[in-house]
């Protein structure tokens, strides 16, 4: 069982009046607490010269995901249902919640709007907030034939979407690497945020018409393969999970909804290009996916000039906030106007003066690095510096060179699975969880970073 801890983030509400400036469509937030924070500074010394210790070198590292406290019943039931599909039991949960609960928007939406065209995508925002909430699908459903509005409240939070189809609400899991180089859940912390009134858009149309047949059918562009592979399983989990509760619950428009899986790859290969058009020829109504900001913006035209709804549970680079999109992109995971703000946040929390940032070169990793410089900035830790790297690259050792030299008290890297191999170089030369303060994100955090580290990959 995860403990929750509310904390609070005096420089970080400085921060976030900034982000608001920087962000596409305003979202900064206030963060409500309750509980002090520790007072407990991070070592300030210079990096140690001594060869790092034999085993848990991750001890110490932290992240942040967006994530909420999940009920063990409901993970329990997501990793039998993932079990009995035929695979192994689920150890990660990153975006299984949110990826659930964007099938039940979408499907949810498909009722108020008694139809599987684009036109339901008028309605995905209107499922989402100001109605009579609910939580399951069976009980929402019922509210809507019934002609009443509804306000799902999902498994992944409150889900309530801005005009523009990203939350306004968010909550984020401080995740804490033990001596095993695996996440301690009882360490985990929660930070609650929330865009104000001002930042409340008005709603996106569907700007392209597309008929329906009365058969909800979505598809799946989830990373099978690729730098976000250590993703797929609680994503693809999350979504089948999400339609199994669907059809047995009577499907919706009263058929059941049909779903076809596909995978996303990265920006390295044109994976996601094939299977976004072998989902177009398939006609499906939603594609679910992708999980990398920079994946859907290579896909995002192709989808919503189709007339086909695009719903990420995972895309967070603030260049989506505002996309020419037709009304028909949405997303559940919060923007980088909001994590670059928490996590920036925990730096100057944990007493840090200066700080370091790495972060890879796309979409995800630039944008969320500027917000992150900005609100450090505001909150008094000194930028040491700025690395925009290659993810491809074969080696990071001029990379690491530079932090050793700048010597930070905290590092903050933004990565994806090249992060293991980040992470070792800089354990080799002092800098590493148990010499500095590091701190990551949610494109590399999860149990996959310590097998793959400890495989030496």
């Amino acid at each position: 069982m995860q403990k929750t801890s509310a904390r609070r983030f005096g420089a970080l509400l400085v921060g976030l009046a900034l982000v608001g400036a920087v962000a596409c469509g305003g979202d900064d937030e206030e963060t409500p607490a309750t509980e002090a924070p520790s007072t407990e500074a991070p070592s300030t010394e210079a990096p140690s010269t001594e060869a790092p210790a034999s085993g848990g070198e991750l001890e110490g590292l932290k992240g942040t995901t967006p994530l909420v406290e999940l009920a063990d019943e409901w993970k329990q039931a997501v990793s039998d249902f993932w079990v009995s599909e035929g695979n192994e039991a689920l150890d990660d949960w990153s975006y299984a919640a949110e990826s659930y609960d964007s099938v039940m928007l979408i499907a949810l939406a498909a009722e108020a709007a008694g139809t599987d065209g684009s036109a339901l995508a008028d309605k995905i925002v209107a499922v989402s907030k100001d109605g009579e909430k609910c939580s399951d699908w069976t009980t929402c459903v019922e509210l809507i034939r019934a002609g009443t509005d509804v306000d799902y409240e999902g498994i992944s939070g409150p889900n309530t979407l801005n005009g523009n189809g990203e939350p306004l609400e968010a909550s984020y899991g401080v995740l804490n690497f033990g001596a095993d180089n695996r996440i301690d859940d009882d360490l985990t912390t929660y930070i609650p945020a929330a865009a104000p009134e001002s930042a409340v858009l008005p709603l996106d149309s569907a700007g392209v018409e597309r008929e329906g047949d009365g058969v909800l059918k979505l598809g799946g562009l989830l990373p099978e393969t690729g730098s976000l592979a250590f993703l797929g399983a609680p994503m693809i989990a999350g979504v089948e999970y999400a339609v199994s509760i669907i059809n047995d619950g009577g499907g919706a428009l009263g058929n059941p909804v049909e779903y076809s899986p596909g995978d996303s790859g990265d920006t390295s290969t044109d994976t996601a290009s094939v299977t976004v058009d072998r989902l177009i020829s398939e006609e499906v109504d939603a594609i679910i996916g992708a999980a990398s900001s920079s994946v859907s913006l290579t896909v995002i035209d192709k989808i919503t000039q189709a007339g086909i709804i695009q719903f990420s549970p995972a895309n967070t680079s603030l260049k989506l906030s505002d996309y020419a999109d037709n009304g028909l992109y949405f997303r559940n995971a919060p923007p980088d106007s909001l994590q670059g703000a928490v996590l920036a946040g925990i730096v100057a929390e944990d007493g840090n003066a200066s700080a370091y940032i790495i972060a890879l070169d796309d979409a995800y990793g630039t944008s969320l690095a500027d917000v992150a410089e900005e609100v450090l900035g505001a909150s008094g830790v000194e930028v040491l510096g700025k690395k925009i790297y290659d993810p491809a690259a074969t080696s990071f050792d001029a990379e690491i060179a530079e932090i050793v030299a700048a010597d930070p008290d905290a590092i903050i890297m933004i990565s994806f699975d090249e992060a293991s191999r980040i992470l070792r170089t800089m354990v080799e030369n002092g800098i590493g969880p148990k010499n500095k303060a590091v701190y990551g994100v949610d494109g590399f955090i999860g149990n996959a970073l310590g097998e793959n580290f400890d495989a030496g990959k």
